[in-house]
């Protein structure tokens, strides 16, 4: 029953905000990057509790799975999902590593433009610097609580995997704070990031996986 209340409240959030979003004027636009890139460029590390909630159409329940974040500047990135299961994926010097309970993986992103499209992407969505509009067709919109922008890959590669990309920004702080990623079936899964701490001390050896 708790669990249903809060899915429930999490769905009643998600639609509150669509329902309430208006197009950002050039100068709403300008000032919106502007303080985003100059969060961006002084945050080194960033960590975070984040809930996940995937969905696909053939079932009837999301899949709601929950963990921690860790990003260190420039590239270092962990995910590690603590709930229900354990699973992290660790990207680190052009190298991604997947450890499923202990089963350990290990791939050169430099042999793959796919992996290496979506190692961008994801630290593109953590640290909130995604305004390229080669890569891009980016639209901004905003609410009374955040800042949006929806970003459409250009990429085939990417395109194949990602249809679409929306990033909600904590107006306060103009971090991500909801990443919806939108596949080109319909499916879609929705991150909620919680409890940010940005610039502090994380070794390196954290992100060995």
């Amino acid at each position: 029953m708790k669990n249903s209340i809060i899915y429930m409240f999490f769905l009643l959030t998600v639609f509150t905000i669509n329902a309430q979003e208006q197009k950002m004027t050039a100068a709403e636009i300008t000032a919106f990057k502007n303080g985003v890139i100059n969060v961006s460029k002084n945050t080194k590390t960033l960590t975070a509790d984040f809930t996940q909630f995937k969905h696909m159409d053939f079932l009837s329940n999301d899949i709601e799975t929950s963990g921690k974040m860790n990003f260190k500047f420039p590239d270092m990135l962990l995910w590690q999902y603590t709930k229900p299961y354990s699973y992290s994926v660790a990207f680190k010097k052009n190298k991604v590593s997947v450890n499923d309970a202990g089963k350990k993986s290990e791939m050169d992103l430099s042999s793959s433009k796919m992996f290496a499209k979506l190692n961008g992407l994801i630290v593109g969505t953590v640290n909130g610097n995604m305004f390229d509009e080669n890569e891009f067709a980016i639209s901004y919109f905003k609410t009374a609580e955040y800042n949006i922008s929806k970003l459409v890959p250009k990429d085939a590669t990417l395109k194949k995997y990602i249809k679409q990309v929306e990033l909600y920004f904590d107006k306060r702080g103009s971090m991500v704070s909801q990443v919806k990623m939108i596949e080109p079936s319909g499916d879609y899964t929705i991150i909620v990031f919680k409890n940010k701490v940005a610039n502090a001390s994380i070794p390196d050896s954290v992100f060995s996986n």
